[in-house]
């Protein structure tokens, strides 16, 4: 008898199991170049061109996608480097915003964000930046304080002449929440001001917290990606995003979720990277 149980139970696990991997797959547009296997940002520029950024530890270039995941060409920033390079944002004008933010041991001093012109109009494959330094100003850096460790960031928006990052949460114990924090969009040394936060989830800290953020064109509607959710908040007063509603959206099984951005208004894709033989594909998902 107890055997039988065992059996129908594992067959019951498996078929959740295929049905979690069909969710996550069905959506599957295309799988990326093996030399963006650790893509952590993407976005399309004003023409429809997809772009993407890698990790950190790698060449500080941005690379656009053709229609086959191939990468068709490369633009190196000359006076950046890619300590961790997280996300990709643009303004109103095109201009891509690459944040160079990432923050896992919360001890970073040297958090930046590198401006440059929109790249439609950049001729060759090189460009120099507009720096951003900034600082989070309700940081104390001590690596000793496990529940002071919400200053990981992989991901931010443009909005209104400004920018705003959406922490990758590390506390521990793990409380769920991102925090919100707004600064400006020009080059300068500055501090960012959190302004709310929201609670994902408490779950698993590897499923609930945010690794990438993205706006619809029609500035209306906003993303946050997880590993196997995402959080799409709308009706927001003023710029506090976390002010109206909000939707979350079974992205399936968990894989290493991190780039999000909108094709149009109804259709985002995301991407994750390749992790054993895993991953390393964009993937498109339509809302309401």
């Amino acid at each position: 008898m107890k055997r039988k149980i065992f059996l129908v139970l594992f067959i019951i696990v498996l078929l959740f199991s295929i049905w979690e991997i069909f969710k996550n797959y069905r959506n599957k547009l295309l799988s990326v170049s093996d030399h963006l296997d650790e893509i952590s940002g993407v976005e399309y520029d004003k023409t429809g061109n997809l772009w993407a950024i890698n990790d950190g530890g790698n060449s500080p270039e941005i690379h656009q996608i053709d229609s086959l995941g191939n990468i068709h060409r490369s633009i190196r920033i000359t006076n950046a480097k890619n300590t961790d390079w997280e996300d990709l944002t643009q303004d109103d004008f095109g201009h891509f915003f690459i944040g160079d933010f990432g923050n896992n041991l919360n001890i970073r001093s040297d958090l930046t964000i590198y401006k440059i012109e929109n790249p439609i109009d950049i001729k060759g494959d090189s460009t120099k930046a507009e720096i951003i330094r900034f600082k989070f100003n309700d940081q104390e850096i001590d690596d000793k304080k496990e529940s002071k460790k919400n200053f990981d960031l992989e991901a931010f928006v443009y909005y209104k002449r400004h920018l705003y990052l959406f922490t990758k949460n590390r506390n521990k114990p793990f409380d769920g929440y991102t925090n919100l924090y707004k600064m400006g969009d020009f080059a300068s040394n500055q501090n960012a001001k959190m302004i709310d936060r929201f609670k994902t989830c408490t779950s698993d800290k590897y499923r609930c917290w945010v690794t990438s953020a993205a706006l619809s064109p029609n500035k209306e509607k906003l993303a946050l990606l997880g590993s196997d959710k995402m959080w799409i908040f709308s009706n927001w007063t003023g710029d506090d995003f976390f002010s109206g509603d909000v939707e979350e959206i079974d992205l399936g099984m968990v894989t290493q979720k991190e780039a999000v951005t909108f094709y149009n208004d109804s259709t985002i894709v995301l991407a994750d990277e390749k992790f054993k033989g895993i991953g390393g594909n964009l993937y498109t998902l339509k809302i309401n």
